[in-house]
């Protein structure tokens, strides 16, 4: 079957990324990397995701926004994204804040962030917009979303989850009719509006939207021209459209990508060092609800050239092993006993120590007899003989960040502090 007839709308839509953000509640994991940068799922960026569903989608045109501390990032989508060929009509875009409208502008919103490169997007005259975040995790068939877009007759149509009332005082909210037009927004309300039908239920924005493309740029030049507006998608052009234009809600649960019949909608705001340590846990479970192993919606990477991982020695005591884990490739557990774990690539993990729900980053060298129990430890940390983490909470909150739900994020400045 030709797949091309397959995604009519997708192969003349321009996927725009922002991945601007810092993502400070991810404390001193994004100190030197942006959040769409983080590590995620033992070999991924968060980034991975939304980038993947533009591709899975049949997008062919991407344009990815950064701002904020984004070598890492940069780095890792030169490295992993760069199959995108011009002689077949694909582009895959970089765009740093560069000054490119004003000599003292960076980008002041997201909003503004593709209002500065409009003159790039109106180059390749893609139809369709689609504005993505670049930092949640989630798989989406955007085409199913594109396709009810024209198919509404909407301006602009929003990405939305379905969510209960309690938890959307911190998110937008869409107010909606019976027929899924919007018809509020607002920003983390108090008492949010609900769905028709359903007194305990709301829709949160995504952040995701689509726009045909010569009205999306006739309202970034607008916005541009009021110098009340914050440049901002979610703070001022999405409030105004819905006042004066046609917005329509899709709601996630239609073209989510699910691991199995009647899974849940997976998507998950990693923000928090708790969120992010229990969503990459949550894949070393039976049966998680996010399928890394789904060959028909693959999450695309940096394919880093690896050796398989190792497991040695077998006495007692000093037993290589590991159990209910994901092991990366060129990890070596060496005498150690690894847990309800996820072990990114290159770890060393030696005799005598014991890793138990911990989230380990590349090139983690966990030495002899160290016991590190509910941690995430940041990249290229070398965690020192005999270190025990997570079974005193005071001990530990006098040495590392600890948060509320009592997991450690260890760095490497907070290593080198021990012995001062």
């Amino acid at each position: 079957m030709n797949r091309n007839a397959e995604q009519p709308y997708a192969r003349h839509t321009m996927a725009y990324v922002l991945a601007g953000g810092r993502g400070s509640r991810l404390h001193d994991l994004t100190d030197r990397r942006a959040k769409p940068a983080v590590y995620f799922g033992g070999k991924s960026r968060i980034i991975d995701f939304a980038l993947s569903n533009a591709m899975n989608s049949g997008i062919r045109r991407i344009g990815v926004a950064t701002q904020y501390k984004a070598h890492s990032l940069i780095r890792h989508m030169q490295r992993g994204w760069n199959f995108y060929r011009a002689e077949r009509n694909e582009s895959f875009d970089i765009l740093p804040a560069s000054q490119r409208v004003s000599e003292t502008q960076w980008y002041e919103g997201t909003a503004d962030a593709v209002f500065q490169n409009i003159d790039i997007i109106e180059s390749y005259a893609p139809k369709y917009m689609i504005i993505l975040a670049g930092d949640h995790i989630y798989k989406m068939d955007y085409e199913v979303m594109l396709e009810e877009h024209v198919n509404s007759g909407a301006d602009v149509t929003a990405g939305c989850l379905e969510v209960p009332k309690e938890e959307a005082t911190g998110f937008g909210v869409m107010g909606v009719d019976k027929n899924d037009f919007v018809t509020d927004f607002l920003e983390k309300p108090a008492d949010p509006p609900t769905v028709p039908g359903k007194s305990d239920v709301c829709l949160a924005s995504m952040g995701i939207y689509v726009f045909e493309t010569e009205f999306l740029i006739k309202e970034l030049k607008r916005d541009a021209a009021d110098p009340n507006s914050s440049r901002d998608f979610g703070g001022d052009i999405i409030p105004y459209l819905v006042a004066n234009a046609k917005v329509f809600a899709h709601r996630y649960t239609k073209s989510c990508v699910r691991s199995s019949a009647g899974a849940e909608a997976y998507w998950r705001d990693v923000g928090t060092v708790d969120a992010y340590w229990k969503a990459n846990l949550d894949l070393a479970t039976i049966e998680p609800a996010l399928n890394l192993y789904d060959t028909e919606w693959p999450l695309w990477t940096y394919a880093e050239i690896t050796p398989p991982a190792k497991f040695i020695h077998d006495e007692e005591g000093r037993r290589g092993a590991s159990i209910s884990s994901l092991v990366s490739g060129g990890c070596i557990v060496s005498g150690s006993h690894v847990e309800k774990s996820l072990l990114f690539t290159g770890v060393r993990a030696r005799s005598f120590s014991h890793l138990e729900e911990a989230v380990i980053l590349p090139h983690v060298e966990v030495n002899r007899g160290a016991r590190l129990t509910k941690v995430v430890v940041d990249r290229g940390v070398k965690i020192p003989k005999g270190l025990v983490v997570g079974e005193d909470p005071i001990a530990d909150a006098k040495r590392f960040y600890r948060s509320d739900n009592g997991v450690c994020l260890i760095t490497q400045k907070m290593i080198d502090k021990l012995g001062s």
